[in-house]
């Protein structure tokens, strides 16, 4: 529905540059038709290297933050965050700047009967916020049961380690069942991280699983094995 739309290209820093010179060519071809007409304009971002930001001492330099907001569609590449030290990632950073609360990741294997998608938390919880403490609100959660409802699901699988992680796991679990309860058509169940990191490569059970809702930590480790 708009009438102009800006996306940013960020190519970050070691091979980054590379892969946004490919990415480019693929939006060119794809967005040729809405180019031309100047309904869509690609952008480019500069300045979200390591170097700069360790020479500004920021996750995310001022200048780079201000072009970012100016864009609708962001297509960033990686990002190089150094061991040690204060210097945040420029991810997390970005997240919350954004305030892009869910990290929605798909891995599909027809072949193999996988159709997952992962609803990862993005902007809370102890991964992103450490000592200064969590929020767990239900945003994502309810990003999760709708896209499930909206696509056809029926499973969605609350993945957490409520059992030992008493207080934020279990507050996480509780907002989740909380939502599940407007989706009654969806089984709402919840599985331990260990156990669900066997699931994933158990090929009696994979199958079974559909839509994901977890906590950062846990979603930043179990997307890397379902790729």
């Amino acid at each position: 529905k708009m009438e102009h739309i800006v996306i940013g290209l960020i190519p970050g820093d070691g091979i980054g540059p590379i892969i946004m010179t490919q990415a480019r060519r693929v939006l060119e071809r794809l967005l040729a038709a809405e180019l031309r007409s100047g309904r869509v304009e690609l952008r480019d971002i500069e300045g979200l290297t390591i170097e700069n930001r360790t020479a500004q001492g920021k996750a995310i330099p001022d200048d780079v933050l201000s072009t970012i907001k100016a864009c609708d569609v962001l297509l960033k590449g990686p990002t190089e965050t150094p061991k040690g030290g204060t210097l945040e990632s420029a991810n997390v950073a970005m997240r919350r700047e954004l305030d892009l609360y869910a990290n929605v990741r798909p891995v599909s294997v027809p072949e193999a009967g996988i159709d997952w998608t992962f609803f990862r938390e993005n902007t809370e919880g102890e991964y992103a916020l450490g000592s200064r403490g969590i929020e767990i609100p239900g945003k994502l959660a309810r990003a999760a049961f709708a896209f499930a409802r909206a696509n056809g699901k029926t499973n969605v699988a609350i993945v957490t380690k409520a059992n030992i992680m008493k207080k934020t796991d279990g507050s996480f679990s509780r907002i989740c069942h909380e939502v599940a309860a407007e989706y009654p058509e969806i089984t709402a169940e919840d599985w331990y991280i260990d156990i669900m990191t066997a699931n994933l490569v158990n090929p009696e059970i994979r199958s079974k699983f559909q839509v994901f809702v977890l906590p950062n930590l846990y979603g930043d480790i179990i997307t890397d094995e379902a790729a």
